[in-house]
């Protein structure tokens, strides 16, 4: 069985990391490198920032938070928000990134996907997909944190997304993010089994279980969390040794 990764989700408004439900309701938090340290130094696998409001302001404002934070931690980082070129994309490379994720961009141009895998690797370019349930088995994609509606099927823009040449998706759905009460499996489930590519489950996690579940039943290869770190309902060792004695493959620490 593959490692499952454990993704510490940092949302930045302005230098705070905030949180809501439903990408609504933002409530500050704290300082987000002091945070990312923190799940650095539980043994979080990755760190994903996305900058939510950067699509309004059409730029991403988080290079001076990468910077700071790639000085305590050694763990791959990825990056969304406001990236919508080549050079955005490299300009947040550049700043200490690993991997960028993009949403609303992709979606108004789909071809920046290709060109940022081409420049890149594939393994640089995340395809991050906001997805609203419209009916059974049906999902819709929206942008713009979760407020704007696209048309689109969620189940074919990712597979679109790969064949343009997205290396992993980050799968966050808004009706269960912030909520607590667990990933919506039948989503991570249907888009995990039309592509190749790694899926990250996002919005949800409320305890164990969920993550457990998500990785066994739906078959994401790496989960997301925020609330539940970020107002210390758990943390990652901890889920990591829930995880061993489940059965779950993980690693305890990154370097592993």
């Amino acid at each position: 069985m593959k490692n499952i990764r454990v993704i510490a989700r940092l949302d930045v408004k302005n230098d705070y990391l905030v949180k809501g439900i439903n990408l609504e309701g933002l409530r500050k938090i704290g300082d987000p490198n002091e945070f990312a340290k923190r799940y650095y130094e539980q043994g979080a696998d990755e760190i994903i920032y996305m900058d939510i409001v950067a699509s309004l302001y059409n730029r991403n404002n988080l290079t001076d938070i990468i910077r700071k934070t790639t000085e305590d931690i050694f763990i791959p980082i990825t990056v969304g928000g406001g990236i919508r070129s080549v050079e955005d994309a490299q300009k947040i490379l550049k700043s200490g990134a690993d991997k960028v994720a993009i949403n609303t961009a992709a979606i108004k141009r789909p071809e920046l996907i290709s060109e940022i895998s081409n420049k890149f690797g594939s393994q640089c370019m995340v395809l991050s997909i906001e997805a609203k349930k419209i009916s059974d088995s049906k999902w819709e994609a929206y942008y713009d944190n979760g407020r704007e509606k696209t048309g689109i099927d969620v189940i074919e823009w990712a597979k679109k997304g790969y064949e343009l040449g997205a290396g992993e998706i980050l799968l966050t759905s808004v009706d269960m993010e912030g909520t607590k009460k667990g990933f919506d499996y039948e989503l991570i489930k249907n888009v995990s089994e039309i592509i190749p590519i790694p899926v990250i489950a996002s919005g949800g996690m409320g305890k164990f279980e969920d993550m457990e579940k998500v990785v066994t039943d739906s078959r994401a290869d790496a989960v997301a969390i925020a609330s539940v770190l970020h107002y210390k309902r758990t943390d990652i060792q901890t889920l990591k040794e829930e995880s061993i004695n489940a059965g779950i493959n993980v690693r305890r620490k990154y370097s592993e």
